[in-house]
């Protein structure tokens, strides 16, 4: 909510993201909410449901893994569980980092998306993209985004003009950080977070979607 995205739209893409990433493997999420949410999660089930996944409502103090407050010095970041050479993992995470905005407002340009840096740190929060041991189409969500490749999900999704280098070059150039991510995806589970002002942290070795 905090920059104004269309939530429901950011969801299905985040659900998208996962199984065209685990090629269909995974379909099950923990929703963790708040005494009184402001998007009614029981829809989020039911979307989710609908597209054959198995998802859980569980309160913040019932959740497996612990909620930490978010930190302004997090990086705001990708929902990759993987490993990274980034250790500041106490910031939102958002599909490819600040790319989740701007594919959800469906920015065309490096402009547009150094603006969004310059919000994301206006707001608190440190911006972010990544790649891994590939280059940095290793982000699974920036390659779909840049090569068209949720064409077929139905969401009105077009890719960019620029290129995955060229995000990455303009997100540093607004005074973003680059993070690397390292090894194989593993994840078990995608945690759909709804508690305001706190986060889920990654662990390689354990490995879990993380979607504020």
């Amino acid at each position: 909510a905090k920059f104004n995205l269309d939530i429901p739209k950011y969801l299905v893409t985040a659900a998208v993201t996962v199984e065209k990433l685990a090629k269909g493997q995974l379909k099950k999420a923990i929703l963790v909410v708040p005494n009184k949410p402001p998007l009614t999660p029981q829809d989020v089930v039911g979307v989710l449901q609908s597209r054959g996944w198995e998802a859980t409502i569980v309160k913040a103090a019932d959740s497996p893994i612990p909620l930490v407050d978010v930190n302004p010095k997090g990086i705001l970041k990708c929902v990759d569980g993987r490993g990274s050479d980034n250790k500041a993992m106490a910031g939102p995470k958002m599909l490819g980092g600040v790319y989740g905005i701007a594919n959800c407002r469906g920015i065309k340009t490096t402009a547009e998306l150094g603006d969004i840096c310059k919000e994301v740190k206006a707001a608190g929060h440190v911006p972010s993209v990544h790649g891994d041991e590939s280059g940095i189409m290793g982000c699974g969500f920036c390659k779909l985004w840049v090569t068209d490749g949720f064409a077929d999900a139905g969401l009105g999704i077009e890719p960019p003009s620029f290129t995955a280098e060229e995000g990455r070059d303009a997100v540093k150039a607004a005074g973003g950080t680059i993070e690397n991510h390292y090894g194989a995806h593993a994840e078990k589970i995608v945690y759909i977070n709804f508690i305001s002002d706190k986060t889920l942290e990654p662990d390689h070795g354990d490995q879990r979607f993380i979607v504020d």
